[in-house]
Formats: structure tokens, sequence, C-alpha cells
């Protein structure tokens, strides 16, 4: 009784632990998509305001505006193609912390630049203009550096991969279509198929070999007609023709080993 009581509070013990931690697990989770989308909405809403200052005044806070514009629109669409890069590509973790120190300079300069937006001292803020827009120009620079070196990577890779993809559905397409070779090596073409003009040389060579060939057979043709009299007249003499029925078949020869005929009989 006592091992079942015992058995029963571990169960409980595990399942409250249990429960506190899915909870604690749940609410982190909440916490963290709260602040990533107060995060976002501050983010909106800092860019819609400099691109009004950007469009609806003029001088020095347009000025600071367009840079802090600038230089966060850079900045952000180089972290989110390096992020995206390093989840599937590990060579690019070196370039994600190079980023990640280039980030630090880039806070440092938005901080700035928020800074002297604020500044009162206008004739301050805009001879400092030129050093600002120089640290923003070479910060977007790299960042930009970045960003279009991972792209290239990743289709350059991209490309390679769908080369041989292709390279090896045509030998699939080849090894599908099996007969087709057989078929093409049993095939003689024409020459008329080919499209090429026939060589006069060519042909005029192959005209007077054939022409050689028909006068070698036709004096092989009437040196045998003419040695086939000789020989008929040499075997039966000079002037007896030469017989052209057929051997009586009762003069003929009989020897043991052959069946004597059956004679005809009638019904």
């Amino acid at each position: 009784m006592a091992e079942a009581i015992a058995i029963l509070a571990l169960l409980f013990v595990a399942f409250v632990a249990l429960g506190v931690f899915v909870t604690v697990k749940a609410v982190k989770a909440a916490k963290r998509g709260v602040d990533r989308t107060i995060t976002q909405a501050r983010r909106t809403v800092e860019d819609t305001t400099l691109r009004a200052k950007t469009y609806g005044t003029g001088g020095v806070t347009a000025e600071l505006a367009q840079l802090r514009l600038s230089l966060r629109t850079s900045m952000r669409a180089t972290q989110d193609a390096l992020e995206a890069g390093a989840a599937e590509d590990a060579s690019l973790q070196e370039s994600l912390q190079l980023f990640r120190r280039l980030s630090a300079h880039g806070y440092e300069l938005d901080a700035d630049l928020k800074r002297l937006e604020r500044d009162p001292d206008r004739a301050g803020v805009a001879a400092q203009l030129e050093e600002l827009r120089e640290r923003t120009q070479r910060i977007i620079h790299s960042a930009e550096s970045l960003r279009w070196a991972a792209r290239d990577r990743a289709r350059k890779f991209a490309d390679d991969d769908l080369a041989s993809l292709n390279a090896q559905i045509d030998v699939e397409a080849g090894a599908l279509r099996h007969w087709t070779v057989s078929e093409q090596e049993g095939l003689s073409w024409p020459a008329e198929s080919t499209g090429t003009a026939p060589d006069p040389a060519a042909s005029a060579t192959s005209a007077a070999s054939a022409e050689e060939r028909t006068g070698a057979a036709a004096a092989g043709a009437r040196a045998r007609s003419a040695e086939e009299p000789d020989a008929g007249r040499g075997a039966s003499g000079p002037d007896e023709p030469r017989a052209i029925t057929a051997k009586d078949p009762r003069r003929q020869p009989f020897y043991s080993w052959q069946k004597s005929t059956r004679p005809e009989t009638t019904n």
C-alpha cells in the first residue's frame, strides 16, 4: 500500500513538473513573439517617420533622415540574406560574424544620426554632414558586398545543381529510349539526305572504275564463250553437233546398291 502511494506521488510530481516546464516554454515563446511584433512595429513606424521627414522637410533634417533610412534598409536586407543563407550553407557563418561586427558600427552611426536630428545647432550639423555621409557609404558598401556575395554563392550552387540534374535527366532519357540507338546504327541513309552536293572528281572516278569493271566483265564473257565451243568439238569431233537431248535412263548402268524401279500398274 505504501509503495502504491509513493508511485502515485511520484507520478503527480512528474506531471506537475512537466506542466510547469510546458507552461514556461509557452510563455517564453509568446514573449518572443510579442517582442518580435513590437520590434517590427517600432521599425515600421521609424521607417515611415524617416520617409516623411525625407519628403516633407528639407535641409539638414532631410539629409540626416535619408542617411538613416539608407543605412537601415541596407543593413536589414543584408541581415536577412545572410541569416537565410546560413541556415543552408555553413560557410556563411563567418560572413554572419563579420556582419555582426559591422552592425555594431551601423548601430553607432544610426545613434549619432538620430542624436544630430535633435541638435539645435544646424550649422554645426551641416559641417559634419560630409563625414557622416562618408561613414554611411562605407558601411553600406561593406553590407552590400556581403549581401551580393552571399546571393552569388547561392545562385552558383543552384546553377551547378541544375546542370547536374539536367545531365542526369539526359542520361535517364537516353536509357529509356534504348531502342533508338540500335535503329540509328542499322539505318543507312542515301547521300542525298545529307544535303551535301556530290564531288565531281569523285563521280568521274567512280564512273571510270565502273566502265573498267564492265569492260573486263564483257571481255571475260567473250573469252569463256570462245573456249566452250572448242572444248565441245574436242570431245565429240570437229563436225559432230553437240547433243542436246537427255540421256536414256534404260541405257544407264545399274549398281547393286540402287533400288529397282517398280513397274507401273493400272487399276
